[in-house]
């Protein structure tokens, strides 16, 4: 991505929710711990669904204007809305190192409260709730033509069934012992299609896209999508938690249907597999326990075959650009966001 989009999307993202925030807490000041979670709902981030709207209106040849990055910005909002929202579900207390807003608006929950507990997870959700519909009013508002919005706005609705549907299913399918396939039935629904996908598609139907570039988005989209969700896989049971912000813990914990541990189940030994489902969802789990599950899933395979997974998409998603009709300086944008989010180490 170019070192001038980050900014400037950083820049759209707080003007607007700076604007929205303050309108909200003028109702009454009982509302600024809520306000607090809502500026720090947009603060920092890759900002990598943003960058591939923008490359999604570029790749049509459109121009570079402040009303596409804000008309992109509010892919970020959506990302907002949807990790408020997961962290509340998954019942994390940590992202990107800080506390959740479940967790931070502990706080602000009255003293009368028979459940402070249910207070601060009840706010959460609606934080959450908001910031998805500051996503649409962000885009509406963008400042590019009604004409171009009403290319992309059907799309909206089905990036949020998509995604919905992705988070119904890891939730109905969370401690049972499904397979890979639909594990990454999961992630593409949850998190590529969302992150990827349709970011390509929205920048492109704004801009006008013909038919076989959108096609070139799908082709190299959703194979990238899962790629990204894989390597945050791995990264949440092998990664720094001082550089991704979670915990080792979570997914084990949690007893999340992750591919990694799918293919764990899948090609374990019988000891190792029976040892693996006893650590699975256990609250208690700790160091020592994580190191057991690692080397379980080091000699099942799962973990080569994850990265080898990792490697077969990112191939997919750059061989689809040779074929994407697209000028030079937008297949190379595209080329460089495919290796920076299949190969990072946070």
């Amino acid at each position: 991505m170019p070192s001038t989009l980050k900014p400037r999307v950083d820049a759209a993202l707080l003007e607007f929710a700076e604007s929205e925030t303050v309108q909200l807490e003028l109702i009454d000041p009982q509302l600024a711990p809520v306000g607090a979670r809502l500026r720090a709902a947009v603060t920092g981030g890759k900002r990598i669904r943003a960058a591939f709207c923008y490359w999604g209106w570029r790749a049509c040849g459109q121009p570079d204007t402040e009303a596409v990055v804000r008309a992109a910005a509010s892919m970020e909002l959506v990302h907002a809305a949807a990790v408020t929202h997961d962290d509340l579900i998954d019942d994390s207390i940590l992202r990107h190192g800080a506390p959740t807003a479940h967790v931070a608006l502990l706080d602000a929950a009255p003293g009368s409260s028979p459940d402070p507990s249910w207070a601060a997870r009840s706010l959460a959700m609606l934080v959450g709730d908001l910031l998805m519909s500051w996503a649409g009013q962000l885009f509406t508002t963008c400042g590019l033509p009604g004409g171009y919005l009403a290319r992309a706005r059907p799309l909206w609705a089905v990036l949020a069934r998509e995604l919905i549907a992705g988070e119904c299913l890891e939730i109905l399918r969370a401690g049972a012992a499904g397979s890979p396939e639909d594990s990454l039935q999961i992630i593409r629904y949850k998190t590529a299609k969302y992150t990827v996908e349709h970011p390509l598609w929205i920048g492109g139907r704004l801009g006008g896209a013909c038919p076989a570039l959108l096609a070139a988005f799908s082709a190299y989209g959703v194979p990238l999508g899962e790629a990204f969700q894989l390597r945050d896989d791995v990264l949440a049971v092998y990664g720094d938690p001082g550089r991704t912000g979670k915990s080792n813990l979570d997914d084990i914990a949690g007893a999340r249907p992750t591919a990694l541990v799918a293919l764990a189940l899948r090609g374990a030994a019988p000891g190792d597999r029976a040892e693996l489902r006893d650590l699975l969802g256990r609250p208690d789990l700790a160091a020592p326990e994580l190191e057991r599950v690692r080397k379980i899933l080091e000699r099942s395979g799962a973990r080569e075959r994850v990265e080898q997974l990792i490697a077969q998409r990112t191939r997919a998603a750059h061989a689809a650009l040779a074929r994407a009709p697209m000028p030079a300086e937008a297949a190379a944008a595209l080329h460089d966001l495919a290796d920076t989010v299949a190969d990072r180490s946070y």
